[in-house]
């Protein structure tokens, strides 16, 4: 469906046929592509308590000191309410630039505050990059699977993703060169990588080191920008760091980082690392779409920076997330039948499962949430079709004990699955779902 179709020819406008959307006719033709995810309509079930649900990547913030944070919310009011209730700047609160300088610093970035736009969350600075880079009809190059939120963006802008191969070390240098050299062949125009180097979502799985340089120089060669998409950089399990992208190549390289899965995702703070001329539409397109960023969220943010060990927080992060992990692989050791495998991740939040041929994830995800279990469909991370053997597994939020639980009731729905296969043999189907809208249960 386009724009240029008269209302006749339109989905829903058929002769006969009642339109339940009066407003159908006066759409972009851009929001024909826009899909809820794929468990979001059973996301209120998913969530009931006795419902395991391996969906959402919701960080556990049980370890946060609560009290303490609450006493520092009410100094902010208190103290700097004027400054903190007021509207501030697009580019955010200088103080809390200097300070992600800081964190990024960790990693071995070396920023200049200056160069550092604040955001909604680092969805906003995707939608915000592509909407600045993203003409209908180009192309993004994406590992596949990719992060939904991602595939949303991509898709609203009109861009075509073509999803590079990956492997147990990430992103696939000859996969990446030979998707390059394919879209030179048909004359498409490829804009950028975005790639998820560390603790992939959903794949679970780190660019080798050995891997990011000549990545970086594949895209150098072809002219072609990277965005780099690191909100797990610092969840290694061992508290190991590794290269970001953005240290080998400042000047080709976007960095998104956030403070979702480092202390509160409600907060909805993030950030992108920019060129210095890049910042510049970066901040106009943050005027455009948000005014300014809250001030209130972003002076919590930077109290907590400043008064609290926030390292000493990411590490107790790290110690929960890799119990649980280690939970999840036990739990998939002892129950999963023969032919499952699965990733196993050094840090993050998600375990990315393969099942047998002639299971479909998507279709068997009603009959798991009706056995009170809840996974996110392999189909979801794709634009092409892919992923219906696929499932991601979160272990992030749930106890080691529920987590044994939700396992061993998904294995109970897949036994079922594979009994009717038995029965009736198999059918092989593809599934095509296309980009989706991110959610909580898909973050």
């Amino acid at each position: 469906m386009t724009a240029s179709e008269p209302p006749e020819h339109r989905p829903g406008s058929e002769p006969g046929r009642q339109n339940l959307d009066p407003h159908l006719d006066r759409y972009a033709a851009r929001t024909s592509g826009m899909t809820a995810s794929e468990i979001r309509a059973l996301f209120a079930v998913a969530s009931r308590p006795e419902v395991v649900s391996l969906a959402g990547g919701m960080p556990n913030l049980a370890a946060l000191p609560l009290e303490s944070l609450s006493e520092q919310m009410a100094e902010v009011i208190s103290q700097e309410g004027m400054v903190a209730l007021q509207y501030g700047s697009a580019q955010g609160v200088p103080t809390l630039r200097e300070q992600i300088c800081d964190v990024m610093a960790v990693e071995g970035i070396s920023a200049h505050p200056d160069d550092i736009v604040v955001t909604v969350g680092s969805q906003m600075a995707l939608d915000m990059v592509t909407r600045l880079f993203c003409d209908p009809g180009d192309v993004v190059l994406a590992e596949g699977p990719s992060y939904v939120g991602a595939l949303g963006s991509f898709s609203a802008y009109e861009a075509n993703v073509l999803h590079v191969t990956m492997d147990d070390d990430g992103l696939v240098p000859d996969a990446l060169r030979e998707a390059l050299a394919e879209c030179g062949r048909r004359g498409r125009t490829v804009k950028f990588l975005y790639t998820i180097p560390n603790f992939h979502n959903p794949a679970g799985v780190t660019l080798a080191t050995e891997r990011r340089a000549e990545i970086l120089e594949i895209c150098r060669a072809h002219d072609v920008m990277v965005v780099e998409d690191n909100p797990y950089g610092l969840l290694a399990f061992d508290g190991q760091t590794y290269p970001p992208l953005r240290s080998m190549d400042p000047d080709n390289v976007i960095y998104l980082g956030s403070f979702s899965k480092t202390f509160a995702s409600g907060l909805r703070v993030g950030w992108v690392l920019a060129p210095h001329a890049v910042r510049e539409k970066l901040v106009l397109a943050a005027e455009s779409a948000t005014l300014c960023p809250p001030t209130l969220n972003q002076l919590v943010v930077s109290k907590y920076l400043s008064t609290h060990d926030w390292k000493g927080q990411i590490k107790s992060f790290r110690e929960n997330y890799r119990e649980r992990r280690d939970a999840m692989i036990s739990a998939l050791r002892q129950h999963m039948p023969p032919g499952v495998t699965w990733t196993h991740p050094e840090g993050g939040f998600f375990v990315w499962v393969t099942v047998p041929d002639g299971i479909d994830t998507k279709a068997m995800l009603p009959r798991a949430v009706a056995a009170r279990v809840a996974y996110a469909s392999g189909t979801g991370f794709y634009t092409d079709g892919l992923g219906s053997r696929q499932m991601r597994l979160s272990f992030c939020y749930p106890t080691p004990d529920r987590i044994h639980e939700g396992v061993r009731r998904l294995t109970g729905v897949m036994e079922s699955e594979r009994e009717l296969q038995r029965t009736f043999g198999s059918v092989t189907t593809r599934t095509v779902s296309g980009p989706q809208s991110p959610g909580p249960n898909t973050a």
